[in-house]
């Protein structure tokens, strides 16, 4: 997005087409009840089951989401995103809620397949909504777009904890109750209200829009030519991708970035503790960063949309690097730690839209694979994380947050590399069709 006329948040808003309207919503409903992930451990141990038992299970789960994210971009690329919502999201709901009934003593092994399959289907839909959305939206304001998908699971991840802790006071069991019937919802509404083709949902949000046609079909995708089409085979095109150097750079980019930004929910914890801050004081952390990217993100985005992607993605993770290695700082004023959160959540909203909007500007033969291949990545550094950040901050104490901010400047770098698009062609090469052409397109130029 360069054009010179600016994007404003309402406009953006009023060109959404109704099915996406309908497509975030549902996101936002099955957000609202995920609570599996947060408070397995938790319900685990209140019923009586050993810590390692209840870590196991969350291993089982992890696992499960990343496998999951692959099998949903699979399905979406054979099946469309609206069959593939409908029926994961449907598997998924008695999956999760029969999670209270293996909780008992003998059943850790039936617990684990159903908690790793729960984890399986659970993330299934995330590649099918994110190719939909790319495929509605009109192509102007794609990064726009993924950055509402982002408010509506950090409204709903905001908001499920604060309705979860008034679940646990009737019963634990609702937890998983609930998040079941809101996975049904979200299959429910993905049958009434989702379009059922693509061709005519891209036809039907151009027509809306004005504009023709919703997503960016230019570009190749990875060592391709412009203008050529990858081909649709599962082997050849995950072939494709690892041929595609700016795509790894783009992957190593979400894995090293993805690591270090858990870290504000798992070492960050273990800093203010060991600083004897009260617990009260996490939550103070949370909140803030939570209200700050909800009122901001789109702002923000909107405000950014005239600057080339990779100055987006560069400079944002250059900002997210600043905050983490200001939680160093930490033990001499919580000043510091509300300054570091901010900061992180301002490099977050400045690259994230961009970066997760990236893999959609591939071409349609491969979108759904990327996109899957994109968050099975961040799925497997988020499963990585609890690892990665408390066996090194028990080693490294304060100087942890400082390893993390080098290693997200180097993520950015990475993330440069792998989304910076080449110059287009001087006149005199576009002239000439002897003259060696100019270095592969990778996506579209959102």
């Amino acid at each position: 997005m360069t054009e010179d006329a600016p994007i404003r948040v309402f406009d953006a808003l009023k060109a959404t087409p109704t099915p996406v309207r309908y497509l975030l919503g549902g996101v936002l409903i099955n957000q609202l009840g995920a609570f599996v992930q947060t408070f397995l451990v938790l319900y685990l141990t209140f019923r009586g089951a050993s810590v390692n038992a209840a870590g196991l299970a969350l291993v089982a789960y992890s696992i499960g989401s990343v496998f999951g994210t692959m099998l949903g971009g699979e399905v979406t690329h054979r099946f469309g995103p609206r069959v593939t919502i409908m029926t994961v999201m449907a598997a998924s709901a008695p999956l999760v809620a029969s999670i209270s009934w293996l909780s008992g003593p003998g059943t850790l092994w039936p617990l684990l397949v159903v908690v790793a399959l729960a984890g399986l289907f659970t993330q299934a839909y995330r590649p099918a909504a994110a190719v939909m959305l790319s495929d509605l939206m009109p192509e102007r304001y794609q990064v726009m777009a993924f950055s509402m998908m982002r408010i509506a699971l950090n409204i709903g991840a905001a908001l499920a904890p604060l309705i979860a802790a008034v679940l646990i006071l009737v019963d634990w069991d609702l937890l998983f109750w609930i998040d079941g019937a809101t996975a049904l919802v979200y299959s429910l509404l993905a049958f009434a209200l989702l379009p059922k083709k693509a061709e005519e949902a891209r036809a039907a949000a151009g027509a809306e829009a004005g504009t023709g046609t919703g997503a960016a079909e230019t570009g190749a995708a990875g060592s391709e030519p412009a203008g050529s089409e990858p081909t649709a085979d599962g082997p050849s095109a995950y072939a494709t991708m690892l041929r595609d150097r700016k795509y790894l750079f783009y992957l190593a980019a979400i894995l090293l970035g993805s690591l270090t930004y858990a870290q504000g929910h798992i070492a960050l914890p273990l800093e203010l503790a060991a600083d004897d801050y009260p617990t009260s004081f996490y939550s103070t952390v949370l909140t803030v960063s939570s209200v700050v990217l909800i009122t901001c993100e789109l702002k923000i985005t909107a405000y950014l949309s005239r600057l080339p992607k990779h100055v987006r993605v560069i400079a944002g993770h250059l900002v997210e690097a600043v905050g983490l290695a200001v939680y160093g700082l930490s033990s001499r004023s919580g000043a510091f730690t509300i300054t570091g959160a901010v900061l992180v959540v301002c490099g977050i909203m400045i690259a994230a839209p961009s970066m997760f909007a990236h893999p959609a500007t591939f071409p349609a033969a491969v979108k759904a694979r990327y996109i899957a291949t994109m968050q099975a990545v961040g799925g497997a550094a988020s499963a990585l994380a609890p690892l990665f950040g408390v066996f090194l901050w028990t080693t490294l104490g304060g100087g942890f947050w400082l390893l993390c901010g080098v290693v997200t400047a180097g993520a950015g770098l990475l993330a440069l590399a792998g989304v910076k698009q080449p110059p287009p062609p001087s006149p005199a090469q576009a002239a000439d069709p002897s003259a060696e052409d100019p270095a592969e397109v990778v996506g579209g130029t959102s």
